[in-house]
C-alpha cells in the first residue's frame, strides 16, 4: 500500500511539472528567436531570408512579435524595375523605424528574393512581386495583412500607414536628404538672375503679355499631366514584361499611372493647345486668306488627332468609358490593356496565368 502511494504521489509530481518545463522551453525558444532577430536588425533594418529562416522564424511557433515581409525579386535576370524602386521605399520605410522611437521588439522588417527563397513563394502560392505581407504576431495573415500595391503605391509614407493600421506601431518617415530640387531651383533663380541683369537696362520683357501666358501654360500642362503625381508617388518610368519583352508605357489601370505616360499626356495636351491657338488666329489674325486656311486646317488636325488619341488613352485605363474616335492609340489584349505591375515570375512548376 506504501508503495502504491509513493507512485501516485511521482506520478501527480510529475504530471504537474510537465506542462511548467513545456512552458520553459517556449520561453527559452522565444527568447532565442527574438534575440536573433534583434541582433539582426542592428546589423541591418531590413532582414533577408531564405526558405529555412523563414519556417523556423516566421511559421513555426512561438512567436510573439510581427513581421513586414517585402517578396520581390531584385536579380538582373528578373528584369524587374519596379521591384528596385519598391525596395528603395521598403529600406526608408525600415531604416526610419529601426532609428526612431517607434523601434521596438514587437515587429521586425523582412525580404524574401524570389531567388534565395522560391520555396517560400511556392509554399505561399505566391507568383507576383513585389508583394508586401503582415505575418501577425497571433494567427494567420488575414486579406488586410497584404498590401494594397496596385492602388496605394509603395511610398514609403504609405506603407507606414499600412503597418500603422495593422500593427499599431507608427513610423514617421524619415527620408535622406536630396539635393537635386533644391540645386535646381538655385540654378533656375541664377538663371532668373543674371538674364535680369544682363537686361538691366531693358527689362520689358517682364511685362510682356506672352511671355507670362507661355510661362502659365507650361506650369498648367506640367500639372495636369500628372508630374505631381509622380513626384509623391514614385513609379517608373515605363515597364518591361520579362516574359513577352513589350514595353508598356500606359498603366493598365486608372488607380496607377508611368513617367511615360505622363510624358504622353503632357505632349498630347500641348498639341490640341496648340491647335486651338492656331484656330484663334485664324480666325481673328491680320494675317492673308492663304495663310490662315492653313493654320486653321493645321489647327483642326492637331486637335482631332491628339484629342482622339487622349480619348484612346482614357478608354484603355477607364473600362467603360463611353466615348471615343476612330483613331485608336493604345494596343488592347481581349478589350484591355495587359495590367503591368506586378512583375510575373513563372517558374517550371508553377501554372501560366
Amino acid at each position: 500500500m506504501f508503495y502504491k502511494l509513493l507512485i501516485v504521489v511521482f506520478l501527480a509530481v510529475s504530471l504537474q511539472g510537465a506542462p511548467a518545463d513545456g512552458q520553459k522551453k517556449k520561453e527559452t525558444l522565444l527568447s532565442e528567436k527574438v534575440s536573433q532577430m534583434m541582433e539582426w536588425t542592428s546589423k541591418r533594418a531590413v532582414i533577408r531570408l531564405n526558405g529555412e529562416k523563414f519556417r523556423r522564424l516566421i511559421r513555426a511557433p512561438p512567436r510573439n512579435y510581427s513581421v513586414i515581409i517585402m517578396f520581390t525579386a531584385l536579380q538582373p535576370q528578373r528584369q524587374c524595375g519596379v521591384c528596385k524602386q519598391a525596395d528603395e521605399e521598403y529600406q526608408i520605410l525600415a531604416n526610419s523605424w529601426r532609428y526612431s522611437n517607434a523601434f521596438t521588439n514587437r515587429i521586425f522588417f523582412a525580404m524574401v528574393d524570389f531567388d534565395e527563397g522560391s520555396d517560400v513563394f511556392q509554399m505561399l502560392n505566391m507568383n507576383s512581386a513585389p508583394t508586401f505581407i503582415n505575418f501577425p504576431a497571433k494567427g494567420k495573415p488575414k486579406r488586410a495583412d497584404t498590401y494594397e500595391l496596385q492602388v496605394r503605391g509603395f511610398a514609403a509614407e504609405q506603407l507606414a500607414r499600412w503597418v500603422a493600421d495593422r500593427t499599431d506601431v507608427h513610423i514617421r518617415v524619415i527620408r535622406p536628404p536630396n539635393y537635386a530640387g533644391p540645386l535646381m531651383l538655385g540654378l533656375l533663380l541664377a538663371f532668373i538672375g543674371s538674364l535680369a541683369y544682363v537686361r538691366r537696362n531693358n527689362l520689358e520683357f517682364l511685362f510682356n503679355k506672352n511671355v507670362w501666358a507661355f510661362s502659365a501654360l507650361c506650369f498648367v500642362l506640367i500639372m495636369t499631366s500628372g508630374q505631381m503625381w509622380n513626384h509623391i508617388r514614385g513609379p517608373p518610368y515605363a515597364h518591361k514584361n520579362p516574359n513577352t519583352g513589350q514595353v508598356s508605357y500606359i498603366h493598365g489601370s486608372s488607380q496607377a499611372q508611368f513617367v511615360a505616360e505622363t510624358h504622353i499626356v503632357l505632349l498630347f495636351n500641348a498639341a490640341v493647345t496648340l491647335g486651338i491657338v492656331l484656330l484663334h488666329e485664324a480666325a481673328t489674325s491680320d494675317l492673308d486668306v492663304g495663310k490662315r486656311k492653313i493654320m486653321c486646317v493645321a489647327g483642326i488636325g492637331l486637335v482631332v488627332l491628339f484629342f482622339s488619341w487622349l480619348l484612346s488613352i482614357f478608354r484603355a485605363k477607364y473600362h467603360g468609358y463611353p466615348y471615343s474616335h476612330q483613331i485608336q492609340s493604345v494596343s488592347r489584349s481581349n478589350g484591355h490593356c495587359s495590367h503591368p505591375d506586378p512583375v510575373h515570375i513563372q517558374p517550371r512548376w508553377w501554372i501560366s496565368t
